[in-house]
């Protein structure tokens, strides 16, 4: 069975001492490991519970977004080299905290639009940064899987065959493919059809709902995903990424606007519905 984890996003944005009790119940439950945003400044805080995560038992992946001040696609040459720094600096604290992986829309600035659709040369300014930063995770042993996201949050990459046409570009083999079933669910005629296409790529998979909450809850074809993932000899994590309103910040800047699950029954119930999915499906 692949590993499980869970996003603590649903809880906090911030890497601090709250989250302690968090991850010792996610151990409890089954988890086998935690997933952290990495955003907050204070740098201590990510060795520390890097260490606490590590000492209970749990292994950690990250996930980040750019800002428009830091955006891999943009024309001026000094906001590329802020995302470049802002992605290193990711890299460095997704060490701090033990993580292998790192995951998220970092490809290009989040909800930032040009009006038009992608270009060429925006692929290829996205492809120089991420190629770079590869180098840069390479030597902390991490893999960099940047993630296509719906046409609401991003216009760079929306779909697998975008994200494939970048990754090709960036051509280095610490840089790979995410995928997430909710952003898969609104941009992609057939989810298991998307999953055969990234295969060669793929280094890390988020399960979400269509509407963020409890996985198995809504309408996302379960079983076309996890009989797909099972075909292609998918071995990386199944990370179930749910969102609250918890973090009021972290929530109005993504627009989650109402509760879709608690918490605690988004992270019990998920971790329920892999596990018997996986087992359906031979993951």
């Amino acid at each position: 069975m692949n590993k499980i984890g869970f996003n603590v996003l649903a809880w906090s944005a911030v890497v601090s001492d709250d989250l302690k009790p968090i991850i010792e119940r996610l151990k409890t439950i089954g988890y086998d490991g935690v997933e952290f945003f990495v955003g907050s400044p204070d740098e201590k805080a990510y060795r520390e519970i890097g260490q606490f995560t590590a000492q209970t038992g749990l292994d950690t992946t990250t996930v980040f977004v750019l800002g428009p001040d830091e955006n891999p696609i943009d024309p001026d040459a000094g906001v590329r080299a802020r995302a470049l720094d802002k992605i290193k600096w990711t890299i460095d604290r997704s060490h701090d905290l033990g993580a292998k992986v790192i995951c998220g829309p970092f490809h290009s600035a989040f909800s930032t639009f040009a009006k038009r659709s992608p270009t060429e040369d925006e692929y290829n300014r996205s492809a120089e940064i991420l190629q770079q930063a590869g180098e840069h995770a390479a030597q902390a042993g991490i893999i960099l899987t940047p993630e296509a996201l719906n046409r609401f949050e991003c216009y760079l990459c929306n779909t697998m065959d975008q994200l494939i046409h970048l990754i090709k570009k960036v051509n280095h083999p610490n840089v790979k493919a995410m995928f997430d079933t909710h952003h898969a669910n609104i941009e992609e005629k057939k989810l298991g059809d998307a999953l055969r296409k990234v295969a060669p790529y793929l280094g890390h998979v988020h399960i979400s709902e269509n509407d963020r909450g409890t996985p198995g809850s809504g309408h996302v074809p379960w079983d076309d995903t996890f009989s797909t993932l099972a075909e292609i000899g998918f071995k990386g994590w199944l990370t179930i990424e749910g969102f609250t309103r918890n973090d009021p910040d972290f929530a109005n800047s993504i627009g989650v606007w109402r509760e879709f699950s608690q918490p605690w029954e988004m992270a019990e119930n998920g971790y329920q519905f892999i596990k018997e999915m996986g087992e359906k499906h031979g993951l």
